[in-house]
């Protein structure tokens, strides 16, 4: 058996979304900071993401994560997120993942029944709260990055000549959030098709016309995401579809989207503090969030977002890259 690379992983799904963790085979990325090793590892070693994620090791919707030694001081392990539209600066349901691994592979000190890891990500300092019982990850919650509204009741105008307005907010990554409605859509997963055309048109309109940029962070640039909430969607349950580039929709809640729509609907003063917020997915899964404070990133008002999901591990692997593989960055179709 022959191969360039080998490469250690765990993984799991996080309320049906997958998270193929990395343990081992990839060896400390440049950079002093998380940011930085993602913008590294996007320039100098995107072949590894491609292989990971793309067909024949991974899908059209694979998402995963590369654990690594923490750049600064206070945390136990710096993650970089990967998936098939790129290198996230935050992913919720991945993290959830990466903490459920951590706990049951023993590569944290485990603790009944709360184990809490900090964890060094791309946008800043996460914690995870990993309810534990029998040695078992129950459940996690995740102490998010501030997450703030950028504008509300935005208009812009789509290719087939309609306008549609939306609110825009950040949770970790950028979301415009809006209802189906303004597409005409049921929410039916009959008409997925349909639903995902709607939401890559109007994320195609923001990033031409009005390319969102975080404050403190040129690099954290760009919407990828559309959460298109459903009918008798409430600031205390909502279901919605969550569009993402290129062209998948996420099978989880979404962990920084429900970071994102909490910021919203706080901001349309909707959603107070301390007050619990069901978000479900297409699929039916849920994230239960909740607004912890206040605070501001640069100047900009926003909260201090958290809320607790499920992952469990679905199994281990070495992958490997024979040195005659036709794919060796997998393939898209």
């Amino acid at each position: 058996m022959r191969s360039k690379l080998v490469l250690h992983a765990v993984d799991s799904h996080t309320e049906g979304m997958p998270t193929r963790v990395i343990t081992g085979g990839i060896g400390t990325v440049p950079g002093a900071t998380m940011n930085e090793r993602r913008l590294y590892f996007r320039e100098h070693r995107d072949g590894i993401k491609q292989l990971l994620m793309n067909e024949p090791r991974g899908h059209s919707a694979m998402s995963g994560a590369i654990l690594q030694p923490p750049s600064r001081p206070d945390c136990d392990w710096g993650v970089l997120y990967i998936e098939v539209s790129g290198y996230l600066p935050m992913c919720g349901h991945g993290t959830i993942g990466v903490a459920t691994v951590l706990v049951e592979t023993g590569m944290v000190e485990v603790v009944e029944p709360v184990t809490t890891i900090r964890l060094d990500t791309p946008a800043g300092l996460v914690v995870a709260e990993v309810a534990v019982e029998n040695g078992a990850a129950r459940n996690v919650t995740l102490r998010n990055v501030p997450s703030f509204a950028v504008a509300l009741d935005r208009k812009i105008a789509l290719p087939d000549g309609r306008t549609v307005t939306y609110d825009l907010a950040y949770g970790g990554n950028f979301y415009a959030i809006l209802p189906l409605d303004a597409f005409g859509l049921p929410f039916d997963r009959a008409r997925k098709d349909d639903i995902l055309a709607a939401g890559l048109s109007l994320m195609a309109a923001i990033n031409a016309e009005a390319e969102p940029v975080h404050p403190e962070d040129p690099s954290i640039r760009g919407c990828h995401h559309v959460h298109l909430y459903a009918p008798g969607a409430t600031a205390r349950h909502s279901r919605h579809a969550m569009a993402i580039h290129p062209g998948w929709f996420d099978r989880s809640p979404c962990g920084t989207g429900t970071s994102a729509r909490m910021a919203q609907l706080h901001a349309r003063g909707e959603l107070p503090l301390h007050t619990e917020f069901v978000n479900e997915s297409f699929i039916g899964t849920r994230f239960t969030g909740r607004l912890l404070g206040t605070t501001e990133v640069a100047g900009v008002p926003a909260v201090l977002p958290s809320f607790t999901g499920r992952a469990w591990i679905t199994g281990t692997a070495q992958y490997l890259l024979d040195p005659t593989d036709p794919f060796p960055e997998g393939f898209v179709l």
